[in-house]
């Protein structure tokens, strides 16, 4: 198995929400839909115009396995709107959204492969802060996942139900 990373684009829209929608199926199954809820994600007017968004304030990321796109990552330098409330960082940073995979791929390294890209091209443009929020609910698997990817836990915080 060979796992390439480059650089997204629009074109890539479809296969990104395809894996959104994979993760949410594959969260529901395990009674975990405290996170994306259980519709897909690609009926939702909000997702695919923040895809869209991210898209164009930022560089995607998608990581493919033996050529067939697996997982994607967003890299942007600022937080999304809905943490606008949170205190600045106060110095450069990069912000990741969007991490998800085609679960058909899950176990392959994929997520920390692009994680890992995402932390080399923001140190290449002299970025020391790299931050990413996610959603600690349900059994926190989450939030541990980025802590065993070297990130460390800041700041809790609520946001409103139904902000995709």
């Amino acid at each position: 198995m060979e796992i390439t990373i480059r650089d997204g684009g629009p074109d890539d829209i479809p296969a990104i929400l395809g894996m959104l929608d994979s993760c949410v199926e594959w969260l529901v199954a395990q009674g975990r839909t405290g996170q994306w809820g259980t519709k897909p994600l690609s009926q939702s007017t909000k997702t695919v115009e923040s895809v869209g968004r991210y898209m164009a304030e930022g560089s995607v990321y998608m990581a493919e396995v033996d050529g067939v796109p697996a997982a994607t990552l967003t890299l942007t330098d600022a937080p999304g709107a809905y943490l606008a409330h949170l205190a600045p960082a106060g110095e450069p940073e990069r912000y990741i959204h969007w991490l998800a995979s085609d679960r058909r791929f899950k176990g392959h390294g994929l997520g920390g492969a692009l994680l890992d890209h995402a932390a080399e091209e923001t140190r290449r443009a002299g970025v020391s802060l790299l931050r990413v929020d996610c959603y600690a609910g349900d059994d926190g698997k989450l939030v541990r996942y980025y802590e065993s990817n070297g990130f460390t836990r800041v700041e809790s915080f609520t946001v409103g139900e139904n902000h995709w």
